[in-house]
Parts: structure tokens; sequence; C-alpha cells
């Protein structure tokens, strides 16, 4: 696995974390800021353990699940209300944006392992 992007990686789920903190906690968002934070920690922490040497079914499998959290990262996202704030819809903006490629990274990953 590459270090570079363990720490891109690593770096979306920072920033999500602290995007998070920003934005209000109200009835609405608090659940869509706990979903995300989980998620956007998930494709860090499942793409380090895909680095494991416990077979390629495991590491396809971790894989997998690392594309899944991208996905569920972006629907978390446009979700979240940002109520006209422009820095934090600007923000947003780019956290879609970087789970988007995360995802297209990770899809091309599996594909060279064969699917």
């Amino acid at each position: 696995m590459s270090l570079q992007l363990e720490v891109r990686f690593y770096k979306f789920a920072e920033t999500s974390r602290d995007f998070c903190r920003n934005v209000k906690w109200d009835i609405i968002n608090t659940e869509y800021i706990k979903q995300l934070i989980r998620s956007s920690g998930s494709v860090s922490a499942n793409y380090i353990e895909a680095s494991d040497d416990l077979g390629k079914a495991d590491e396809k499998m971790k894989l997998k699940i690392a594309r899944r959290e991208a996905k569920e990262s972006v629907q978390w996202l446009n979700l979240m209300l940002v109520y006209g704030n422009v820095e934090l819809e600007t923000e947003r903006k780019w956290l879609v944006d970087e789970a988007e490629q995360i995802r297209k990274i990770l899809s091309a990953i599996i594909n060279k392992l064969g699917g």
C-alpha cells in the first residue's frame, strides 16, 4: 500500500472531523455529523488494514469497504446543512470532491487486483 495514499486518506478524515466541529450541531445535523466522522475515519482505517499481509482476498475486501465508506461520506456531506455559510459550503464541496476522488482511486486499485 502507498504511504502517500495512507496520508491522503488520513487527511480526509481529519479535515472531515474539523469540518464537523464548525457546522451547527442541531437536531438535523447531529446524526449526519456522527455518520460522517465514522465513515471518513473508516476509509483511512480500512486502507491501513488492507496493507496487513493477510492475503489478497482480505486486502480486496478491506479496500472495497474503504470505497463504500468514501461513498457514504459523500452522502452525509451532501445531507449536512450549512445554513448559507459560504465558507462551510466551499469546504463541504472540497470534501465531497476529495471523497469522490478517493472512491475512484480505490476502484482503480481494486480493479488492478482483479475486481
